[in-house]
């Protein structure tokens, strides 16, 4: 990322807004910078190993995390959306270690996005790693665009699903994550 020509865009588009920034005021001095480096920050998906190790326990029941908390920038508005993702899945012939789990959905979250995009590419993503029984990925969002401009409806959620394998074929299975998600969400 080149953070000064960052820098000169964002005083250019506050400019442009008609946003007079009194440089004579320290605590403004700095303002497009700090956006800058925020949005270098906001943007920049960390990197990770995705970590797998064999299944010879043959563990076949579900593996979850939940309330995994994101925030992520809007496509559409270059506004935060955040919340909390739902991970889990069947292990088959190998597992991943559990930060991995939280590790992944940061790395989506780190990019340009719209929320039912991320929720897939997640669930994709650890299809594809790990060849499960089945995935499910749950995401529940607050979205500024939705709640400081717009429609303004602060406390709307946002649910998006992706969902594979046995928790899409066998209802049990399902029914049993979903139970499980509402348990970690319910703790408080």
């Amino acid at each position: 990322m080149d953070i000064a020509k960052m820098e000169l865009a964002i005083a250019d588009f506050l400019h442009a807004a008609g946003v007079r920034l009194d440089i004579t005021e320290e605590h403004l001095l700095n303002t497009p910078r700090r956006v800058a480096m925020a949005y270098a920050e906001l943007l920049t998906p960390p990197e990770f190993k995705f970590t797998t190790f064999s299944n010879g326990e043959k563990y076949d029941e579900i593996v979850l995390q939940t309330d995994i908390r994101f925030t992520s920038l809007c496509a559409h508005h270059l506004l935060a959306f955040s919340g909390v993702a739902h991970v889990g899945y069947i292990p088959h012939l190998q597992y991943v270690g559990l930060s991995k789990l939280s590790r992944t959905v940061d790395f989506f979250a780190h990019q340009l996005q719209i929320q039912e995009r991320m929720t897939k590419q997640i669930g994709q993503f650890l299809e594809d790693k790990l060849q499960p029984l089945g995935v499910i990925v749950i995401l529940v969002a607050s979205h500024s665009c939705m709640g400081i401009r717009g429609a303004r409806q602060p406390d709307a959620l946002t649910k998006t699903s992706f969902i594979t394998g046995v928790f899409k074929s066998a209802a049990p299975a399902r029914a049993e994550a979903l139970e499980l998600i509402k348990m970690g969400v319910s703790r408080g």
